[in-house]
C-alpha cells in the first residue's frame, strides 16, 4: 500500500528480522540492504534476488547479509516489514467519505508509482509460491488496514455507518477494486478510480454490507 521513501533503522536477527532496534552502522546497513533488495526486485523480480549480489550492490559484506537474514525468504520478510512501519498515516477529516477517498489516493499512488509498483507486483507473484513471502505481506496488510480502521470506526461513533460495522471489511473494500485493475487490467490507474473505489465501499457501508453477522468478529 501506501509508502513512504525512507529506508527503516531497524535490525533483527535471521530468524526473525526487524525485531530489534539498535541504530548506528547496524541501521545503516539494514537501510542499505533493503533499499538494495527492494530495487532488485523492483527492477528483476523476485527469481534475480541473490544475497551475494545483494550484499555487492548495497556495498555490505556477504558474511554480514548471510548472517542477518539468512535466505531470500528472510530478506523480503524484513523488506515487507520496513515498508509496513514506513507507510504513511492515515489522513482524518472528520468525514468517512473524505477518509476513504484520502486513503485510496494513497493506494493509486503507490501502486502506480514506477518502482513501488514494480515492487508489489514481484512480491505479490513471490507470495503465491513461497509461505514465508506470503505471511510477511499478510502481516503488512495487516499493519496497514489497523492504521486506517479507526477512520472507520470513528464514524461508526459519529453516527455515518450502522453499529456492528467491520472497519477492516470497510478499509480493505477501498483496495480491493484498485488492486485488481492494477494486477489484472491494463487499464490506467487514475485518480476517477480512486475515487469510484472510495465511494463504493462508503455506499456499501452505509447500506450495511459490512455489519458483522453475530458470532463473527
Amino acid at each position: 500500500m501506501e509508502l513512504s521513501e525512507e529506508a527503516a533503522t531497524t535490525a533483527g536477527d535471521p530468524a526473525e528480522p526487524g525485531t530489534v532496534r539498535p541504530g548506528g552502522r547496524t541501521a545503516r546497513v539494514r537501510a542499505a540492504v533493503l533499499r538494495a533488495a527492494g530495487d532488485t526486485l523492483a527492477e528483476q523480480g523476485f527469481h534475480q534476488l541473490d544475497l551475494a549480489e545483494i550484499a555487492r550492490r548495497a556495498d555490505v559484506g556477504k558474511t554480514t547479509v548471510y548472517r542477518r537474514w539468512g535466505t531470500v525468504a528472510g530478506l523480503v520478510a524484513d523488506l515487507l516489514t520496513d515498508m509496513a512501519e514506513q507507510s504513511l498515516p492515515r489522513t482524518e477529516t472528520g468525514s468517512l467519505e473524505e477518509d476513504l477517498l484520502a486513503n485510496a489516493e494513497l493506494v493509486r499512488r503507490t501502486l502506480t508509482d514506477p518502482r513501488q509498483g514494480a515492487l508489489f507486483k514481484a512480491v505479490i507473484a513471490a507470495a503465491t509460491a513461497d509461505g514465508r513471502t506470503a505471511e510477511a505481506l499478510h502481516r503488512f496488510y495487516e499493519v496497514r488496514v489497523a492504521e486506517w480502521a479507526p477512520c472507520v470506526r470513528e464514524a461508526v461513533e459519529r453516527g455515518e455507518l450502522p453499529e456492528g460495522t467491520d472497519a477492516a471489511e470497510v478499509v480493505r473494500a477501498v483496495s480491493a477494486p484498485l488492486y485488481y485493475r492494477f494486477l489484472t487490467t491494463g487499464e490506467p490507474l487514475d485518480t476517477a478510480a480512486a475515487g469510484r473505489a472510495a465511494r463504493a465501499a462508503v455506499a456499501a457501508a452505509r447500506a450495511g454490507a459490512f455489519v458483522r453477522e453475530p458470532g463473527h468478529g
